[in-house]
């Protein structure tokens, strides 16, 4: 897998339970079950939620935890209070007009909290705050541009929640303030009085936001003639940023956050493949000399030893959490239950005599199975023992816990595409050909093997020769169809990587996006489908663009009990 710029940010750990914070207190204020973080990104489902407010972008200088929930109880109320059909009908096309409403309807709902939700109240003017100090603090507002934009915003704020404007800039904004307060006061007031009727408050919003955009056209004008135009360059730059709505991501299709394919949605039938003739299902242990497997399995039990993971307790932990109570027959001798008949005539033996009864008797009992699919790419080899490690720890403690397991890995045959480009090649080299490389899908452990029987296989995973490239999606869809075709109820897939899907061919021959929206794809439909649970684990990278439920960390590094506890709640069905 690539961790180039179209991957997903680096992500730790701290960073993706605040996000979960975030995501749980939006969903517990608008009522939106469907809202998680995926790749850093809000989703509702697997829509991405556009977010405009100038004061909710993301800002290195507002990552304090009070920040992070006054940006995400601001969202929750945007979707509890914001018709989102009227206010895209209402929206200005004007860039900077649009970038006054978008603003003034964020801060509309704000003022809507419940008074009973004190903490709400105090996180939004806490995010409202920090962004107004940094917003200053950059230098943004020296400009002509900035320095109205910023007045204007502060005005604003201070009229719908009645609150004086910050004392930090108070007197760097007065006399601004002063010059533009006699055109925008009427519709000041009517802010206020109509904060609770969208539409009635959008014909304030909307005078106030061309009134402003009037007003730095203007002032663009007077300084079409001047040379000291300096001071407005640096808003200028930030401003563009500000003022970007063509990413709204409203028609971008769903399986495709990180980036439009064109050559997926233009191809006939969506995702292609030139040539399956030489792809291949090998069995890892077969790959590799039976001698060095068994160096590497010496090498592998050291660094468990090391380790002093409690293999015990996370068999225990897994029975929690994947098995179910099963009937197995009745404990007899009991002091409450069903009356034993066999029992009665004790009563008169011994009249005293209270254990007559009988009780139906429960074991746990796991009818379940957990896949674990290791992206066998390139970039991979640096976490080979650590992966191989981790996934040893996980069969074995699974197989304690009497739960089927399996161990699969995917790579290609060949870098560059192989044999499969060569022939594409030799036709003239069409154009979008699809999947252009040979695929092997490797099974290191099967679910019929136990886990002691399975150890010198499980350590093919140390062989560097094996990892290659990787065509994710193709890969989470024949590890389902092993699941599928398994007796158990429940089935759990576990797809362990670093980064977006990665075919330099494919890639070539198509475009960036092309592999990475075919996994978006199949992994919704999958999930879509319900028979298979699929989960990610993301080796120094955030998964969540790709899998709903994922985990982020770093290895070896966090190669402790805490991970493995976590692994197991991710496993157990806790939504990330």
């Amino acid at each position: 897998m690539s961790t180039d710029a179209t991957a997903p940010a680096a992500y730790t750990r701290e960073q993706q339970e605040t996000d979960e914070l975030c995501a749980g207190a939006i969903r517990a204020l608008s009522g939106s079950p469907s809202i998680r973080y995926r790749g850093r990104r809000l989703h509702d489902g697997h829509r991405p939620l556009p977010i405009h407010a100038a004061h909710l972008q993301p800002d290195a200088a507002l990552q304090d935890l009070p920040s992070l929930r006054g940006a995400a109880d601001s969202v929750a109320l945007r979707l509890l209070h914001t018709d989102a059909a009227l206010h895209k009908t209402l929206c200005p096309p004007e860039p900077v007009a649009r970038l006054v409403f978008e603003l003034l309807e964020q801060l509309r709902v704000e003022t809507l909290a419940p008074d009973q939700h004190a903490g709400v109240i105090a996180n939004l003017r806490h995010r409202f705050t920090a962004w107004s100090h940094a917003f200053y603090d950059s230098g943004l507002a020296e400009g002509a541009s900035g320095l109205l934009l910023y007045t204007v915003f502060q005005m604003c704020w201070s009229r719908l929640t009645a609150r004086p404007v910050l004392e930090k800039t108070e007197d760097f904004i007065e006399a601004t303030r002063w010059s533009v307060s006699s055109q925008l006061s009427g519709d000041l007031a009517g802010l206020r009085r109509h904060r609770a009727d969208q539409a009635a408050f959008a014909r304030h919003a909307l005078a106030i936001a061309h009134a402003v955009d009037a007003m730095l056209k203007q002032a663009q004008t007077a300084r079409d003639g001047s040379q000291d135009d300096g001071g407005d360059a640096k808003a200028q730059a930030a401003f563009k940023l500000l003022l970007d709505f063509d990413s709204d991501n409203d028609h971008l299709p769903d399986a495709a956050p990180l980036g439009d394919s064109r050559a997926f949605s233009d191809g006939d039938g969506g995702y292609k493949v030139y040539c399956t003739a030489y792809d291949r299902e090998d069995k890892a242990g077969e790959l590799v000399r039976r001698a060095l497997l068994l160096d590497y399995r010496e090498r592998m039990d050291g660094r468990i030893a090391s380790l002093g993971i409690n293999t015990a307790r996370l068999a225990r932990r897994f029975t929690q959490l994947l098995a179910v109570p099963q009937r197995d027959g009745w404990s007899f001798g009991e002091e409450e239950g069903y009356i034993d008949g066999r029992r009665l005539a004790q009563l008169i033996s011994s009249p005293s005599e209270r254990r007559l009864f009988r009780k139906e008797q429960f074991l746990p009992q796991a009818d379940c199975l957990v896949t674990f699919l290791v992206d066998c790419s390139g970039s991979m080899k640096t976490h080979a023992e650590s992966v191989a490690v981790l996934l040893d720890i996980l069969l074995r403690a699974l197989d304690q816990a009497g739960i089927a397991t399996e161990l699969l890995g995917f790579t290609t045959g060949a870098w560059n595409g192989g044999r499969v480009r060569r022939d594409w090649m030799r036709a003239r080299s069409p154009a979008n050909p699809g999947r252009l490389n040979e695929l092997v899908h490797m099974v290191f452990k099967d679910g019929d093997t136990r886990w002691r029987r399975a150890r010198p296989d499980i350590a093919a995973l140390l062989k560097a020769d094996l990892y290659r490239e990787g065509v994710d999606g193709e890969a989470v869809d024949w590890a389902c169809t092993r699941m599928l075709a398994r007796p158990e109820r429940r089935r759990i897939l576990l797809v362990v990587s670093d980064g977006c899907p990665m075919d330099t061919a494919t890639n070539l021959a198509n475009d960036e996006f092309y592999l990475a929206q075919h996994l978006k794809q199949v992994v919704a439909r999958r999930e879509a489908q319900g028979a298979v649970e699929i989960c990610g684990l993301g080796l120094g990278l955030d998964l969540g663009a790709y899998y709903s439920r994922s985990l982020a960390t770093t290895l070896p590094a966090s190669l402790n009990n805490e991970l493995f506890s976590e692994i197991a709640q991710l496993l157990g069905g806790r939504k990330k």
